[in-house]
């Protein structure tokens, strides 16, 4: 027969015998007839026993000494947790046993079974925690006055079905006992579940209603299924401070996140592909020593600051970035610093995929996304210079062209790969994003769910590295299912402080009652001695230090006039084929009014009034406005990537809904585009036949509607195009080539069956390059500007932006892990679409401007020509001819490859030859002109300096070629390793 656990009541702690304890001023007996009057005078007296039973409780726990007593806080189901504003409201809490946890050692193990640790005789290895339950997660915590979980289970998304297959959907079930004395509950989450057992009947019931109601009620309940498919609800549908502002090029974004990092207060949480500990985020790198990313990071750590950081392990044989020796130089670093590198590949077989996020978030304040990592080449300015000698913005291995080397080791950091007088760099594109408010609050949510399952996996038993628990989503308005901001309860994302009306007040000082009265945080400062967020000890941390809002720099990007839209205007395009019945409403369709065309060259675009909602700022126009939007947070995870019970492809989704429901036009700029069509089995992403069918509805229509597509020339990886060793380059051309115009699964093929030579009319693709010479007398260069963006641009009224490619690797779910946001404007400026007044976003309106001013080369003062995106003036007379004319250029100079000319490998070697002769050296992909260009006129040969040729290019932006290598097959052969893992280029 089984035996029965003698659990009984909570340990009781030894009363304190110290003097405090003799002079405990407990209320005496005496009221106790007041509280229980006799029977049948309840009526006349029940004012008054109740105003004795309150007058009773607050003598009682106004007495410091009995309220910090474990026995009281114990019995009154209250921890250290219960009222942190930064977890979320106080639900449910309260001793319980569990078994899976290691032993907790205590105090009195001494008294323990002598044979317990070998027999498991005592207790069945069950053992007695304390559960706390928040709007977000489960806690199981050794003591109520402990701030470090022992365990947590995150709420996450629920699969399709329980596993009983009726089709209920719970985060916790009762459990059939076979000893009915024993009363038992299972919360399952993700891939994980555990057993508690509590006292009796009822409380299993009580538990299991107040968890399955933390994690299903809409609309924060977690495992709610929310637009997109997403883990994360859409945010800013009531004012609830929901900001973003973006960062085109590494200049202005590592300027604004070295700038965080010096505020820091309490975290810094940072995820990477690869991570460059001694990457300068301020240049010139001489006069900026102080900002290199381990000296920042020193300096926080010393002050207390918690630093945790997500590595991606590589494959050593296939990449270069070695996470290894970025891991020992950050662990050197401090003792606050906590680093971990994921996957174990053998332990999950997992070889093919990458954690390819790039996340920066500050005391769950602000958060940075997008395209750029923390390390070597991504540093670059809106001038996109190719040559840097001597050197002054990039030291050492930061010159980095990974066309023509990629560096074998990163030890030496300041020593140079590539001769600077021979060898461009390839300069960077690239767009990040800054976010405030609940969307913050959900990408820390993700990065805390992915700290804990690596955790779990690389160090379940180090105590040095903790687990972490998900800050409230801030969303009290949500929760209250209120439209207004309670004045009682405010968000400390604008440093103002929560403020409560307790029932349990006193005269005594609040940091005195810890528990029942907990400080009040002004923004994110922690009084010394309090244990911090993620149960960090604070007392050597430097509170005066003053947040600073916004940097020194100047602004470029003035006030605009906006027109808020209310609280109650849903979101454009809010309902996909994903969202609940509750949320079918649209935006109005009557966004466009009458506008007097004298004034719509943007006011802050070229006046000189500041901007005033903080932020950040500068004078290049590379940095956006801070604007209040309504924000989702969507990724890309699965079982192996986050340990989710299901795959979530939520940014797949987002860009297929986002190119059905738009209504003009469609900018996109991405490292790749590999997508699609209908029908196609090799590539499952669908990205291409989304914008295949709304083309054609389009066309159909007898709508002008445009798609714009900017992509690099060549991808970023080692090896001329015709080297052996080059297969991967080759690969991913070879998909490419099959997504764009080569084939009967190609988007061009398709159209151009159905529409002919207007094709053109409706989408396009795009490169950018840059020129220029590598020193003082040295040779002029040219090299592609790498896109790494990954970003598109909706009507100018929505913009997605975040870490994930256009293919599968990125976009499945199951493969890269990936996170994203999608950001709609709520506050509207007076534009054109398609020759009509047109409200467009602050956010996205100025987002596309200041892409296109890059790549266009236009000044300020001429912005007002690109205001309407699909008109012919633009569209055709300023974007398609400067494309045209710089690509005309580039070859007339540099025949650099790719080109419209070269369509075979064999032509390719010839014309190789021909310039390596001609000019006695050239870069992998010809990029090196000759002292002297030749040319006829009227029958005799002309020498010019290319410079002078050169002078008329305009911006970046070339043609992508679309024939060179037309026909060659460029797919992998069966002699190259690169055909046995077609998966990993598409």
């Amino acid at each position: 027969m089984e035996q029965v656990d003698e659990e009984g009541d909570d340990e009781t702690v030894p009363l304190q015998t110290d003097e405090s304890a003799k002079n405990r001023d407990v209320p005496s007996s005496a009221a106790l007839p007041i509280i229980r009057p006799a029977l049948g005078r309840q009526h006349s007296i029940a004012d008054r026993a109740k105003s004795a039973m309150q007058g009773y409780l607050n003598h009682f726990l106004g007495n410091i000494s009995i309220v910090n007593s474990p026995e009281v806080c114990k019995f009154l189901e209250v921890s250290m947790l219960s009222f942190s504003p930064e977890y979320g409201p106080k639900l449910k809490e309260e001793s319980v046993m569990v078994k899976h946890l290691p032993k907790i050692k205590k105090d009195d193990d001494s008294r323990k079974c002598c044979f317990s640790d070998c027999f498991n005789c005592c207790n069945d290895n069950w053992q007695k925690v304390w559960a706390v339950l928040k709007p977000g997660f489960l806690a199981l915590l050794a003591h109520p006055f402990d701030t470090q979980p022992l365990d947590i289970i995150v709420f996450d998304v629920l699969p399709a079905s329980d596993a009983n297959g009726d089709g209920r959907l719970s985060l916790a079930i009762e459990m059939k006992e076979r000893n009915p004395l024993r009363h038992s509950f299972k919360v399952t989450c993700g891939i994980r579940s555990i057993r508690i057992r509590v006292k009796s009947s009822s409380k299993v019931k009580d538990w299991v209603a107040a968890i399955n109601d933390a994690g299903l009620r809409p609309p924060e309940g977690w495992c709610h299924p929310h637009r997109y498919g997403s883990y994360a609800p859409p945010r800013g549908l009531i004012e609830d401070d929901s900001q973003a502002q973006w960062f085109v090029d590494g200049q202005a974004a590592f300027e604004v996140i070295a700038s965080a990092i010096e505020d820091a207060k309490s975290e810094i949480f940072i995820c990477g592909w690869w991570l460059c500990p001694e990457l300068y985020l301020r240049r010139p790198f001489q006069a900026h020593a102080s900002s290199r990313l381990d000296n920042l990071l020193e300096a926080k750590a010393k002050e207390g600051v918690q630093i945790y950081i997500l590595l991606y392990k590589e494959v050593a044989l296939a990449l270069k970035i070695n996470s290894v020796y970025s891991k020992k130089k950050l662990l050197s670093i401090h003792e606050n610093v906590r680093v971990l590198r994921y996957p174990d590949h053998f332990s999950t077989g997992v070889y093919l995929w990458s954690h390819h996020e790039k996340l920066v978030i500050v005391d769950n304040h602000i958060c940075f996304i997008g395209g750029l990592d923390l390390c070597f080449g991504r540093y670059d300015a809106p001038e996109h210079k190719v040559g840097d000698v001597p050197p002054l913005m990039w030291p050492g291995k930061d010159y980095y062209n990974p066309r023509e080397s990629e560096p074998n080791s990163w030890e030496d950091t300041m020593k140079d790969e590539l001769v600077r007088e021979k060898y461009p760099r390839m300069p960077w594109h690239d767009v990040h994003c800054a976010l405030w408010g609940p969307p913050c609050r959900d990408i820390a949510r993700h990065f805390v769910q992915r700290w804990n399952y690596a955790k779990r996996n690389k160090a379940p038993h180090e105590q040095q590295i903790p687990l972490l628990m998900p800050q409230h989503h801030m969303v009290i308005p949500h929760y209250l299912g209120s439209n207004e901001t309670p004045s009682e309860i405010q968000d400390n994302v604008n440093d103002k402080a929560f403020k409560r009306e307790d029932s349990f007040s006193s005269c005594c000082q609040d940091q005195d009652i810890p528990l029942l009265l907990p400080q009040e945080p002004v923004g994110l400062d922690i009084p010394p001695g309090l244990p911090k967020p993620n149960g960090q000890n604070s007392s050597q941390h430097n509170h005066d230090k003053p947040r600073r809002i916004s940097t020194g720099l100047p602004f470029s990007f003035r006030r605009a006039k906006v027109a808020a839209v209310g609280p109650d205007t849903p979101m454009k395009g809010f309902v996909d084929d994903l969202d609940s019945e509750h949320y079918h409403e649209k935006m109005p369709h009557d966004r466009v009014s009458h506008v007097d065309s004298q004034n719509t060259d943007l006011e802050w675009w070229d006046t000189q009034e500041r901007d005033d909602q903080g932020g950040f700022a500068d004078e290049s126009g590379q940095i956006g406005p801070r604007a209040s939007c309504r924000c989702q947070v969507i990724r890309s995870v699965s079982q192996w990537s986050a340990g989710t019970s299901q795959t979530e492809e939520s940014i797949h989704h987002a860009y297929c809904s986002l190119i059905e429901k738009a209504e003009y036009f469609i900018y996109i700029e991405n490292q790749f585009f590999i997508s699609g069509l209908s029908g196609d089995d090799m590539i499952r992403n669908r990205v291409s036949e989304a914008l295949y069918r709304r083309i054609m509805r389009a066309y159909n229509e007898k709508k002008s509607f445009r798609v714009i597509i900017v992509i690099p020339l060549l991808p970023g990886f080692q090896g001329g195009i015709d080297d052996g060793g080059a297969a991967s380059v080759r690969a991913i051309m070879h998909w490419q080539y099959r997504t764009i115009c080569r084939g009967v699964h190609s988007i061009l093929h398709n159209l151009h069956e159905l529409l002919g030579s207007r094709v053109h009319d409706y989408i396009s693709f795009y490169g950018l390059r840059n020129y220029g010479r590598l020193s003082d007398g040295g040779p002029v260069a040219t090299s592609q500007v790498y896109v790494h963006s990954k970003i598109m641009i909706i009507d100018d009224c929505i913009s997605l932006i975040g870490s994930a490619n256009i293919n599968d690797r990125s976009l499945l779910g199951s493969r890269d892990s990936e996170i994203g946001v999608v950001i709609e404007d709520k506050e509207l400026t007076d534009s054109y679409m398609d020759g009509k007044p047109w409200k467009a976003g602050k956010f996205s309106l100025t987002l596309r401007l200041a892409l296109w001013s890059e790549h266009l080369g236009l000044p300020a003062g001429e912005v007002n020509q690109i205001m309407d995106p699909i008109v012919d003036s633009t569209y055709k007379d300023i974007w398609m001819t400067i494309a045209k004319t710089n690509t005309a250029i580039y070859q007339d100079v540099f025949s650099c490859v790719p080109n419209d000319l070269i369509h075979t490998r064999l032509a390719f070697r010839q014309n190789m030859a021909l310039w390596k002769e001609k000019i006695g050296h050239t870069t992998i992909d010809l990029g090196i002109a000759p002292d002297k260009l030749e040319s006829y006129q009227d029958g005799d040969i002309k020498n010019t300096n290319p410079m002078e040729r050169l002078a008329s290019i305009k911006g970046h932006l070339v043609s992508f070629p679309l024939e060179f290598m037309s026909q060659e097959s460029l797919r992998p052969t069966f002699s190259e390793g690169e055909y046995y893992a077609t998966q990993v280029f598409h």
